[in-house]
């Protein structure tokens, strides 16, 4: 039986209760278990939903190991992940993809654990208030948009209202989450954002969709000497090209318009841009705001959340929660962004 097949029969809850104990002789066991040699370093990463490593290698760079949570993507979710990274990176579009092997496999399996691993690149965050920096994302996702655009994805999800907000919001109520007091006026306005989310799109219209990065925020963008690099796919989804735009605007109304003119400046150079998508904007921001929340009371069974996020589960963190999406509920009845 190949190793993939003994990876999938494993219980559930054995394995994730491995992967919540990874230790660190099983991380380097794992690298050198693929033909690289380690020299003993290891240094944690900030990530949560996977764990991941900079791993020190004799006579070589560090490289970054990357242990997927299990039961989160199936191994043919994955494989297409990585696939898409390596078809950007054939298109000279600065993204890591994961190494391959000689065999061409770039996920591993080690007993219960499913990793695969990328050169180390180093970089810091974007400046969001630098015009230069914003047209040259811009110009990066309008490149990544059109490689996106060529075929579609058989494995991975889609952004929907529904998987987004609907499943978000229920999720919580039906776990009881919420304090009780709380339970009633969350679930009203969860319906009520929801309700004007649907409008946002009925407003859009059939604007299209296609493979996108899917969570491209600044952390998951570094910016080295030759500009900007993706260093993260893992949400890599099907939805509409804003997905990829809106989480580089914020602020007030005057802001987000100059950075979406100097974003959308350099994406244009490279795509076209259907701007009743704009209507999107604020719609896509509350789903994030629903599926944030629902993200972490899943995971919050893992000793790394409560100590990564002690303001969640608390009093003051629902009623923000609830203040947050009144604020939305607003900002959706508002005219969208102008692009000129």
């Amino acid at each position: 039986m190949p190793e993939s097949a003994t990876h999938e029969i494993i219980d559930k809850s054995g394995e994730a209760r491995a992967y919540q104990g990874l230790r660190p002789e099983q991380i380097l066991d794992a690298v050198e278990s693929v033909g690289f040699h380690c020299d003993g370093r290891l240094l944690a990463l900030n990530s949560y939903e996977n764990r991941v490593y900079q791993v020190g290698l004799e006579d070589a760079p560090p490289l970054i190991a990357k242990f997927y949570r299990p039961h989160r993507w199936t191994d043919a979710a994955i494989h297409e992940e990585h696939d898409f990274a390596w078809e950007l990176a054939a298109a000279e579009i600065p993204v890591v993809p994961p190494w391959r092997l000689d065999s061409g496999e770039t996920l591993h399996y080690q007993g219960l654990f499913r990793f695969a691993l990328f050169p180390r690149h180093g970089g810091r965050a974007p400046e969001l208030d630098n015009p230069a920096h914003l047209k040259q994302l811009g110009r990066f996702l309008g490149r990544i948009h059109v490689v996106g655009a060529v075929r579609g994805f058989a494995h991975r999800p889609t952004l929907t209202i529904e998987s987004f907000g609907t499943h978000a919001y229920r999720y919580l109520l039906e776990k009881g989450f919420l304090p009780p007091e709380l339970e009633t006026p969350y679930r009203s306005i969860a319906e009520d954002v929801l309700q004007r989310v649907g409008y946002c799109f009925d407003r859009a219209g059939d604007v299209g969709s296609l493979r996108l990065h899917g969570d491209c925020h600044s952390g998951n963008i570094l910016w080295g000497e030759k500009g900007p690099h993706i260093v993260d796919l893992d949400d890599a989804r099907t939805g509409p090209a804003i997905q990829d735009l809106w989480m580089f605007l914020s602020g007030d109304r005057a802001y987000q318009t100059a950075r979406l003119d100097e974003l959308l400046d350099g994406y244009t150079q490279f795509n076209d841009f259907d701007a009743r998508q704009l209507h999107l904007v604020e719609a896509l921001r509350t789903l994030r705001l629903l599926h944030y929340h629902a993200w972490l009371a899943k995971r919050w069974n893992d000793p790394a959340f409560p100590r990564a996020f002690p303001w969640f589960n608390t009093q003051r963190c629902w009623e923000d929660h609830i203040l947050s999406l009144r604020e939305q509920a607003a900002l959706m009845d508002e005219a969208p962004l102008e692009w000129s």
